[in-house]
């Protein structure tokens, strides 16, 4: 679908220019016999697929395209110092010079624009000083600077001039003292100083560095009272005042030396100065005259007038005002910022290095552009360096010598009011040479030219027929401007836009026009009213599979034309029995019959595109095994091949065995299966063709494997028998030993029992035991 918005269709155009100023993908149908009945003469403006779907040749529709021509191609200088001296005006660092563009609306034309930095290129230097008491001894640095100057810019260009001028303050007061004494000497004590003044142009530009000795040197400090001071004034006169300071078409800087503050727009007010300052050159033998009727310029203003001169400005001011001119220098393009101290040698070298990094980047900027104009670039840098939006306006660190290219789109929008060509030109920042181009612009068809003024065919000549339809004059309407805009709302024409007499004018879907209906533009463009009273579109027919008459067809007036081939209210029954035919050759297989190039299985049991599936048949669950196998569980023999085997069916996973479809539930015969894999595990899923007739499997997303043994139990069993089967052997040779130990001990029993010797009557056997007997005993006794 086309987005809503399309700017062909919103454009409403009325003839061929106003539809090709709408976009560039717009074309305009040019064939008479173009448009149906209804449709209004702007639905002529489309998009060209548009029109040519909707049967308009390409040769008659108009697409005019924007073009692109070099007039001036002068290539860009290559030279080395020393070579032979060329003027300034010969010497060229930018392709093309000059170029047209022819412009239609929203197609952008590109050109490359090539710079190239010149060896030995001439440079005018203008060394512009603050005078005011506390530069003295500036002074005294600058007064030997023209010749010194001049040895170390030989090193650059064998093409040098210098020039010299001073300011101080406008001379009213606040800022300086107006008494008789004051305005003779504004010093103090015994300083012999110079009357104060706004700007001096000391020196035109020269290339004599003694006479800017000379001159410098009999310059004298003047003063002021406050302690801002006058510059913005000064700068202003040395940028407009090319032909007084000398300038030529050559490298400009300016170099700007003060050790204070500065003045702006605004401030003139305190000495009674309200008029803004004009930007005119106001020099009077060399001197500044109006500085007391205009007030001072504003940053804006310098940044115009020196950009429009070309001049590169060079801040040579002390340390403690650094942080105001650098917020300056990010104001104005192409200045740099050096810190000014009491050394000659110092402000040579801020010079030379301020210059070096002014001249190593180039800043392409361009004119005012027309109304509806906008341009891009795209700069190609050193290294490789590419950058787009406003960073592709410009290159750094470019060495003399560097080439650089920009790549640059011009696009407008519409066509200017009048229509006539406009001058662009671009320049790079700092540069006098500059790209002109001439931007013409495509309004009207190459037809627009075969146009009939008050032709004929637009009711007795009421318009100009151009570009297959009228053009009709003020105050007239209608396709052939037949009615007068007077006389469009009346109920006589109102009533031969209703149909069958009907209340409803041009059926709610178009205006009645001239007595004719022009049927409503809807934002699609493929989607259209049409007919005589705006009461046929053709969008509105029946659909199939979300298309309008099933893709097979085209809707003409709320009916579907079919392809060939197809048929029925929606386009959505083929003719075409190939879609049918089985793999055996057979109509359905044999088992149904083809309507619409879809089978209609008599058999309940076989199912598909071609009744060739049965998923109740034997051998179904084996068939699909391997394939459920890989996609649910990742394993099987097709686990590396799955992706292209095994996608025929569409996969849904379940908890558990009961969460499977069961016959009972389903719309649709299906097939319990259960398998077993290597692992010996089981799974369980069905498998079915639903009434999309997709193939469809539910599997439970577990397998039911057998349990594995517990290993604690039978090492513990095992250590335990152990242990226990040690003991027992340990009691049975218990037992065994006390068996053995009594049958021996009865054994030597019956031996003992059986001795026929007895120790009592042992003959050897000697009794241990002697008897003495005292003699004297029993004698004492007898006595008594």
């Amino acid at each position: 679908l086309h987005l809503k918005g399309n700017e062909c269709i919103n454009a409403n155009a009325k003839y061929c220019g106003e539809c090709i100023q709408a976009g560039a993908k717009c074309g305009w149908c040019k064939d008479p016999n173009f448009l149906k009945q209804g449709e209004t003469v702007s639905t002529r403006c489309d998009e060209l697929q548009s029109l040519i779907k909707r049967g308009c040749a390409e040769a008659e529709i108009e697409n005019p395209h924007g073009t692109h021509k070099i007039i001036k191609d002068k290539p860009v200088t290559n030279r080395s110092k020393g070579a032979e001296k060329l003027k300034p005006e010969d010497i060229t660092q930018i392709q093309p010079q000059k170029l047209s563009l022819t412009l239609r609306s929203g197609e952008p034309q590109s050109f490359n624009l090539k710079f190239k930095r010149a060896e030995d290129y001439p440079i005018d230097l203008y060394y512009l000083m603050d005078l005011s008491y506390s530069m003295k001894d500036d002074l005294e640095n600058v007064k030997n600077l023209g010749t010194s100057l001049r040895v170390e810019m030989s090193k650059i260009t064998s093409d040098f001039r210098i020039g010299f001028g001073s300011f101080v303050e406008k001379t009213v007061m606040p800022y300086i003292s107006t008494t008789p004494a004051k305005l003779l000497n504004p010093c103090t004590g015994d300083q012999n100083c110079t009357s104060p003044f706004s700007y001096k142009n000391v020196l035109k530009l020269t290339e004599d560095g003694k006479k800017f000795n000379t001159l410098v040197g009999q310059q004298h400090i003047s003063g002021n009272l406050d302690s801002p001071e006058g510059g913005f004034d000064a700068i202003m006169q040395v940028a407009v005042c090319g032909e007084q300071i000398g300038w030529r078409n050559v490298t400009r800087l300016l170099v700007f030396s003060t050790d204070a503050g500065f003045h702006f727009a605004g401030d003139g007010k305190l000495g009674g100065i309200v008029l803004p300052n004009d930007g005119k050159c106001h020099l009077e033998n060399n001197v500044y005259t109006m500085s007391h009727y205009y007030d001072y310029p504003s940053i804006a203003h310098l940044v115009q007038k020196l950009s429009d001169n070309n001049i590169q400005t060079i801040f040579a001011v002390t340390e403690e005002f650094q942080p105001v001119y650098q917020e300056l220098k990010n104001l104005i393009p192409k200045s740099a910022v050096g810190t000014l101290s009491a050394n000659s040698s110092n402000v040579i070298n801020l010079i030379i290095d301020a210059y070096n990094s002014l001249s190593s980047e180039v800043i392409l900027e361009n004119s005012k552009l027309p109304e509806g104009v906008t341009i891009a670039y795209t700069s190609h840098c050193k290294n490789g360096v590419v950058s787009e939006g406003e960073n592709g306006r410009k290159c750094s660190n470019i060495s003399i010598g560097d080439e650089v290219m920009f790549s640059i789109s011009v696009t407008s929008k519409g066509c200017p009011k009048q229509g006539k060509p406009e001058t662009i030109k671009i320049k790079p920042l700092g540069f006098t040479e500059e790209v002109e181009i001439t931007l013409n612009f495509i309004c009207e068809c190459e037809c627009h030219k075969e146009g009939v003024k008050n032709s004929p065919k637009c009711h007795f000549g009421n318009g100009t027929y151009e570009c297959g339809a009228c053009k009709c004059n003020e105050g007239r309407v209608g396709r052939k401007c037949e009615c007068s805009s007077n006389d469009v709302a009346t109920e006589d024409m109102d009533r031969t836009c209703r149909k069958d007499n009907g209340t409803d004018i041009c059926s709610n879907n178009g205006d009645c026009v001239c007595g004719t209906c022009e049927c409503k533009k809807r934002d699609n463009p493929e989607e259209r009213y049409s007919g005589p009273y705006c009461e046929c579109d053709n969008f509105n027919c029946d659909r199939s599979g979300n298309k309008l008459c099933g893709g097979h067809g085209r809707c003409e007036c709320r009916v579907c034309i079919c392809d060939p081939m197809w048929t029925g209210s929606a386009c959505d029954c083929s003719l075409d029995n190939s879609t049918c035919m089985a793999t055996n050759k057979q109509i359905c297989n044999g088992r149904g019959t083809c309507e619409c190039g879809i089978c209609k299985c008599t058999n309940p049991k076989f199912q598909g595109p071609t009744c060739e599936t049965c998923p109740t048949c034997p051998g179904v669950c084996v068939e699909h095994k391997e394939c459920v196998q890989c996609r649910a569980f990742g394993t099987g023999e097709k686990k590396d091949t799955c992706e292209q085997d095994c996608s025929y069916f569409h996969l849904i996973k379940v908890k558990d065995r009961d969460k499977l479809p069961q016959p009972n539930d389903a719309s649709y015969p299906l097939m319990h299966c259960k398998e077993r894999d290597t692992n010996d595990c089981w799974f369980y899923y069905t498998y079915a063709v639903n009434n999309n007739t997709e193939k469809e499997v539910h599997v439970v997303e577990t397998q039911d494997c057998p349990a594995g043994p517990d290993i604690i139990p039978i090492v513990a069993g095992v250590v335990a028998g152990i242990v226990l089967i040690g003991l027992a052997l340990l009691l049975i040779w218990k037992l065994l030993m006390i068996i053995h130990d009594r049958r021996e001990f009865a054994k030597f029993e019956k031996e003992k029992m059986n001795a026929k010797w007895d120790t009592q009557e042992n003959p050897i056997y000697k009794s241990p035991i002697n008897q003495f007997q005292n003699p004297n005993y029993g004698r004492k006794a007898a006595a008594l």
